[in-house]
């Protein structure tokens, strides 16, 4: 996308839940194959699994419990660009997450990535960073997941970061992702 454009998804009756990101540095050829810096989903242009690390996620579960969706914006698989995630139309006063700092200029060294930003479970891939395995039950908070949320506090700085990084909306509510607000 150019910078203003937009694009709109229409997400089919029934969806439960799903992940939007940008991808970087793409380059396609006219069958749609290619590559992105980041983000990137096997090489080809129309994504069918999860993007490369690092990127910034939406991620949305619609009407899950009590008639609500719920939606964040996830650091887990690190960062490539700012983020808004937020309901549409009157209901923007609401609010939702966003993730506007510069975050891949302020990177350690050792989660620097092209184009962005790694997660420490991406690099390190231990239990105490992955919150899986041995602390897959008493996963907390690491210096690496507290740098994420110094700059981002209202993004997933781990899995186990639902107090701070989790919003709702009534279901059926539309939404807007805004990349590089």
């Amino acid at each position: 996308m150019d910078p203003g454009q937009q694009w709109v998804i229409d997400v089919p009756a029934g969806t439960t839940g799903g992940r939007v990101w940008a991808r970087t540095g793409c380059s396609f050829d006219g069958s749609g194959n290619g590559r992105c810096q980041t983000g990137d989903c096997g090489g080809v242009l129309r994504c069918a699994a999860y993007g490369q690390p690092p990127n910034t996620l939406a991620e949305f579960a619609l009407n899950q419990f009590s008639n609500l969706d719920f939606f964040d914006i996830s650091l887990i698989d690190g960062f490539n660009v700012p983020m808004d995630f937020l309901p549409a139309g009157d209901r923007v006063r609401k609010g939702g997450p966003r993730c506007e700092a510069d975050v891949a200029g302020q990177c350690p060294s050792e989660l620097r990535a092209p184009g962005g930003c790694n997660n420490a479970c991406t690099v390190f891939k231990q239990d105490q960073y992955c919150c899986t395995g041995s602390a897959a039950n008493n996963c907390g908070p690491t210096n690496y997941s507290q740098f994420f949320k110094g700059l981002c506090p209202d993004a997933y700085s781990y899995p186990k970061d639902d107090q701070t990084s989790t919003f709702t909306c009534p279901a059926g509510t539309n939404y807007q992702v805004v990349f590089c607000p």
